[in-house]
């Protein structure tokens, strides 16, 4: 197979190169970040690519987002996902740009070089592999709406929930009042929050912030 390993670790993304290497496969590149990865698949299109979902600047979802990407510029982009955690806020978007060709395992699998290896063969082909912590986040997802919110979201919705106005949110995020207003909008959506009259929308939000860090914490 021809591959693409993004992972802005030096240390991984080279015992990573190395690991499929010595498997057989070739590296066509591999890279430290999203724009390089998005570079790179456009360039090489590789038959896997292998995402960390942490990446600079930020080290939240950026792998996510540029696999999302992938997808939509080439949807059947084989993807296989590593992270050291659970980050499911784009998975479903992810999921529905293809129909399959998607794999997401903890990097703790990558040290079972056997499991590693033959989730590749099973994205390549088409198929879909996840790890059992990712299946059980999915599954706790669906009880819990505030789990499909993004990083971003949840900032504005926790500082939502300390009583900041819009503007007052968007000076600590370094944002536009106007950036927060949409990410109000797809919290209510995605809260099922429709604008019904005499309701409160911000405020039944924060509720199920606060329910969902109870529940959770």
């Amino acid at each position: 197979m021809r591959l693409v390993i993004a992972d802005d670790s030096a240390l991984l993304r080279e015992g990573l190169q190395a690991l499929c290497t010595e498997a057989g496969h070739e590296v066509v590149a591999a890279v430290g970040d999203g724009p390089a990865l998005i570079d790179a698949a456009a360039r090489h299109r590789p038959d896997v690519a292998v995402i960390d979902i942490r990446m600079p600047p930020s080290h939240t979802d950026e792998g996510l987002r540029a696999a999302l990407t992938l997808r939509r510029q080439r949807p059947g982009a084989a993807i296989l996902l590593l992270s050291q955690y659970v980050e499911v806020a784009y998975f479903d978007d992810l999921a529905a740009t293809g129909t399959g060709a998607l794999g997401y395992l903890l990097k703790d699998r990558v040290s079972e070089v056997d499991e590693f290896l033959a989730a590749l063969e099973t994205v390549a082909s088409g198929g879909s592999v996840l790890d059992p912590d990712v299946v059980q986040q999915l599954l706790r997802r669906r009880r819990d709406p505030i789990t499909t919110l993004t990083p971003r979201e949840r900032d504005v919705l926790a500082l939502m929930a300390q009583g900041h106005s819009n503007a007052r949110i968007a000076a600590e995020l370094v944002v536009t009042e106007g950036a927060v207003e949409k990410h109000t909008q797809r919290i209510f959506a995605k809260l099922n929050l429709g604008p019904e009259p005499g309701s409160h929308r911000r405020v039944t939000s924060v509720l199920s912030y606060l329910g969902s860090d109870l529940t959770h914490g």
